[in-house]
């Protein structure tokens, strides 16, 4: 079996997923495009350079929809011949495709391959692909699904994570984060995007909060404890329902994890694999 190494990596710095980002103007294509452009320029990847680019994305509907990869590679300046794949297995869509890639060198299916994703969820909203697992009752209720806010608390009362465990571990994270970016760990691999006309648009993610400490994230409510405990009938939307069946199976949802602390979480993952 072939050992899989990887020779290169790029992104885009991270915008907020709002429509007052600054990334919301530019499409999930255009993004991909430019990281592909940025590969192609560093390695200097010419004709069929690589079998297939391999990208990941969740929510595969409206302009993200239609095979998005395939969309990034005609999109891009490689060549055109390229084929492209789009995989969906969720948070960790991106990270497949880099495994998928490096399991068909391994497999021998090819010597190289493009691999990564994009989520451009200011533009497509999560949950706009009204996926079944989460929307049919006769799926979600059963599984006793419910939404990411709610599961962090379901973790944390399964695993006995407290509060200020939590918020210890987000304002560490964004302290990190600028630290990272201040010790410049990330200027060979964050590109700046540009628009249109050829204008910047953002070269730094945007949503690092280094001023964040324990009395700010001490003072926010948590959003998801009363939803947590509404019974059926008191749910007027399917999330509601989502939340209710988690109060009837019997266990109380002792921590207290607000969205905001989930989202610095999320946010800085990346700088504190590299801090």
């Amino acid at each position: 079996m072939e050992d899989a190494y990887i020779y290169d990596a790029v992104r885009s710095p991270r915008g907020k997923g709002r429509k007052d980002g600054s990334l919301h103007e530019v499409t999930a294509a255009k993004l991909s495009a430019d990281v592909l452009n940025a590969l192609k320029e560093r390695n200097n990847l010419e004709g069929h350079a690589v079998e297939d680019v391999i990208w990941g994305n969740v929510t595969q509907v409206a302009e993200q929809g239609g095979c998005l990869a395939r969309t990034a590679v005609l999109a891009s300046d490689l060549d055109e011949r390229i084929p492209g794949v789009s995989i969906n297995r969720f948070c960790a869509s991106g990270l497949e495709a880099v495994n998928m890639a490096a399991n068909q060198v391994r497999g021998g299916a090819g010597d190289g391959y493009i691999a990564g994703g994009v989520e451009c969820m200011s533009r497509v909203p999560m949950g706009s692909d009204g996926a079944a697992i989460a929307v049919d009752p006769t799926l979600a209720m059963k599984t006793y699904f419910v939404p990411q806010g709610i599961s962090s608390d379901i973790i944390a009362t399964e695993y006995g994570f407290t509060r200020d465990q939590a918020d210890e571990l987000a304002v560490r994270s964004q302290k990190r984060a600028k630290a990272a970016w201040d010790d410049k760990r990330f200027d060979n691999s964050v590109i700046e995007i540009k628009d249109l006309n050829g204008l910047p648009i953002l070269a730094h993610d945007e949503y690092m909060r280094p001023g964040t400490d324990m009395q700010s994230l001490g003072a926010l409510k948590p959003i998801s404890l009363k939803l947590g405990f509404r019974a059926p009938s008191d749910c007027m939307s399917d999330s509601g329902r989502m939340y209710s069946s988690w109060a009837r199976i019997g266990r109380p949802l002792r921590s207290l994890i607000s969205m905001t602390e989930l989202s610095n979480r999320l946010s800085s993952q990346a700088a504190l694999a590299r801090a």
